[in-house]
């Protein structure tokens, strides 16, 4: 006599559990994919919002009016149109450029594109909101490090960017908010972040308010650490401040 031994199906918040036929284990490995490239998006758009604020702010007429038409164009237009647009037409610019130099065509991973795509995007945010902070700092301040004699690039490393950084850190600490969440977008080009597993999962299983409720547990312990780390950013900068009453 044959015993057949008959697996049973999960249910409910088994589903869950971090071994298969659960999905726990999915929707951690997706959650760390948007991390990585959350922090690889923030830390090119940071890049690109310094290197604009100064280019605004110290750049000639020709470097102000270009970074002009990139943040007014890049605020203006929808991040899925950005993202579809710069993904496509990227990738194809780079290949037409390296078939025309005698190279071959290239395969750019999803990671380096999801970074290179939202970091673009962020860069323009992040443009304005350097350019803010850095013209909040006290003028007296400035003035004190050239009566110093400190020259241009030293007054910005010990002077200013110091001074600025509490002024530009709540919009900056919103910046990382927007990419963390930005990333789920990346599911239209076919890249696996949390977003496009949890789709996976609740389409596999039939699971569809469990696992978006869950997708959206993990979104939000992701924002709320994120702005527990951001607030103590923000006090250690702030010491010997005046604060407000």
């Amino acid at each position: 006599m044959i015993d057949i031994i008959v697996q049973a199906k999960p249910v409910g918040i088994e589903w869950l559990s971090y071994s298969p036929p659960g999905w726990g284990r999915n929707l951690l490995q997706g959650l760390a994919s948007t991390i990585q490239i959350a922090i690889g998006a923030y830390l090119l758009g940071t890049t690109i919002g310094l290197l604009g604020a100064l280019g605004k702010l110290h750049g000639g007429p020709v470097t102000r009016f270009v970074l002009e038409v990139y943040t007014t164009i890049i605020r203006a237009v929808p991040e899925l149109v950005l993202i579809l647009l710069l993904y496509y037409a990227g990738t194809d610019l780079l290949n037409r450029s390296l078939a025309a130099l005698g190279y071959e065509r290239v395969d750019i991973s999803g990671l380096a594109a999801g970074i290179y795509v939202i970091g673009f995007v962020m860069g323009a945010y992040a443009t304005e909101v350097l350019r803010g902070g850095i013209q909040a700092v006290p003028v007296g301040q400035i003035e004190a490090a050239k009566a110093y004699g400190m020259p241009f690039w030293q007054r910005y490393r010990r002077i200013t960017i110091p001074a600025m950084i509490p002024f530009a850190l709540p919009g900056m600490a919103n910046l990382w908010l927007i990419v963390t969440k930005d990333t789920a977008l990346l599911a239209v080009v076919g890249f696996t972040e949390l977003a496009t597993v949890t789709k996976q999962a609740a389409g596999t299983t039939r699971e569809y308010l469990m696992f978006y409720l869950a997708a959206a547990a993990l979104y939000l312990s992701l924002s709320l650490i994120s702005t527990v780390f951001f607030r103590w950013l923000e006090r250690r900068y702030r010491r010997g401040q005046a604060v407000p009453a």
